[in-house]
């Protein structure tokens, strides 16, 4: 093979492999997710603060009331701050677990997002196998008549490269290879 020809075909290669897929980074995505695990991070230890300084003055208070009222109004002062912990604890919780979902979709649709922008377009894929193909009827075409000295089949090849890939570079080569035949013959 000549040093034309391989270097041809590299060029070929490199024109097939197509340009690398860009990957796009948006630092607002980025801050967005920082403080979203920023939040999450911080949510645990802040309820149970709360929790702690409501337990706290649920104690303080309960102390207060059991100077001041009987054993009943402090059971019942108990509970209803048990109640409003429970209420406070139950947010927190639906609050964090609400966070944790619409990371969990952001992320599926980043992946989702990721996939589509690999997917490659089917015409430029088709168009790829055409002139593949046209490359290598007339690759064969070259061979029949350089090396097997057939040629009237790679005559017959030429022309076919020209009947199906009309508007093909590669029915424009098999024209011209086609004339050097035609001159060669005269």
């Amino acid at each position: 093979m000549s040093k034309k020809r391989i270097e041809e075909l590299l060029r070929e290669a490199d024109r097939l492999a197509g340009r690398p897929a860009r990957v796009s980074v948006e630092p607002s995505e980025i801050r967005r997710l920082a403080n979203r695990r920023r939040f999450v991070h911080i949510a645990g230890p802040v309820a149970a603060a709360a929790i702690i300084l409501i337990a706290v003055g649920i104690w303080l208070q309960a102390d207060n009331n059991s100077r001041q009222s009987d054993e009943q109004e402090r059971i019942i002062a108990l509970e209803a701050q048990v109640r409003q912990l429970q209420a406070s604890t139950d947010a927190a919780v639906a609050l964090i677990h609400e966070v944790l979902e619409d990371e969990r979709r952001q992320s599926r649709i980043d992946k989702l997002e990721t996939e589509y922008a690999n997917i490659r377009d089917p015409i430029e894929e088709i168009e790829k196998q055409v002139d593949k193909t046209a490359f290598i009827l007339v690759y064969h075409a070259d061979k029949l008549y350089r090396e097997l000295n057939e040629t009237e089949s790679a005559v017959e090849t030429y022309r076919k490269v020209i009947r199906l890939f009309p508007r093909n570079q590669w029915a424009k080569v098999a024209r011209e290879r086609l004339s050097e035949i035609e001159n060669r013959r005269i």
